[in-house]
């Protein structure tokens, strides 16, 4: 029972930080980027980390958020982004 417990509690843990930034496809979504369709949006490699390979699309969002030196992204930046 013990090692049950311990299983589901490791299982849930990890799954955490992969979900932990999927509101942002939503909000980007609400705000009418319909080109935002999942983490690779933003992302060049799943599983996404912390300091993982952006796209320009990322890349951008990134370099806006420490411009503003912003604790988190805003996807409403995104209608400043300008695809290359």
């Amino acid at each position: 029972m013990r090692i049950a417990t311990l299983i589901t509690a490791a299982a849930l843990i990890l799954a955490i930080p992969a979900q932990a930034k999927m509101p942002f496809v939503k909000k980007a979504q609400e705000a009418g980027f319909a080109e935002v369709k999942d983490c690779k949006a933003c992302h060049a490699a799943l599983p996404v980390k912390k300091d993982g390979e952006m796209t320009e699309r990322g890349k951008f969002l990134k370099a806006t958020k420490a411009e503003k030196k912003a604790a988190e992204v805003d996807v409403n930046w995104l209608k400043d982004y300008k695809a290359k």
